[in-house]
């Protein structure tokens, strides 16, 4: 299965994250998954990468030209797609996954995720997609999702939709 994730640059504040990067990328890894990632070397990013592989997992990064010019991507990738800009990135990822997980990361992680999202919502696409709330870290987006049911924005069908796993056990169930 190909499985875009979704995670920070940068390692967080605390090893928790880095040692659930490292786990989910062995997971992917040993499991035959073909990660989709954002392409660079830093922070979780890198982490995950570079787990999936020495695990034997094929590992695609799709990098914008921007990223590639500072020198940010990841060397030894199964494949690096260069895009035009981010906008070019999120479409490939999106056209390339079967499945998406949000992985704790910052502004661009819950951007990604929230365009996966929506497009599940819209039904453009009928993938699994869901968050990975390591030690409740989407906790605020679960509560704005039942949120936008509870008012009216959002139906109960189309909230089920989006998974909310708390252990890599959980992402496994459900990317079997």
């Amino acid at each position: 299965m190909n499985i875009a994730v979704y995670l920070g640059a940068s390692e967080g504040d605390t090893p928790v994250y880095k040692e659930a990067a490292r786990a989910l990328g062995q997971w992917l890894g040993a499991n035959g998954h073909r990660l989709i990632y954002g392409g660079s070397k830093t922070g979780l990013m890198g982490v995950l990468a570079r787990h999936a592989l020495e695990s034997g997992g094929e590992v695609v990064g799709v990098e914008p030209r921007i990223f590639i010019e500072a020198e940010y991507q990841m060397e030894g990738l199964t494949e690096l797609i260069v895009t035009k800009d981010m906008r070019e990135r999120k479409a490939t990822m999106m056209a390339l996954a079967d499945a998406f997980v949000a992985f704790p990361g910052g502004t661009g992680t819950a951007e990604e995720i929230a365009e996966v999202v929506s497009a599940g919502s819209l039904g453009l696409i009928s993938d699994i997609y869901g968050y990975y709330n390591l030690d409740g870290y989407y906790d605020f987006a679960k509560s704005g999702y039942d949120q936008m049911v509870s008012h009216g924005f959002l139906s109960q069908v189309k909230r089920d939709k989006i998974r909310f796993w708390n252990s890599i056990d959980e992402i496994a169930a459900d990317l079997r």
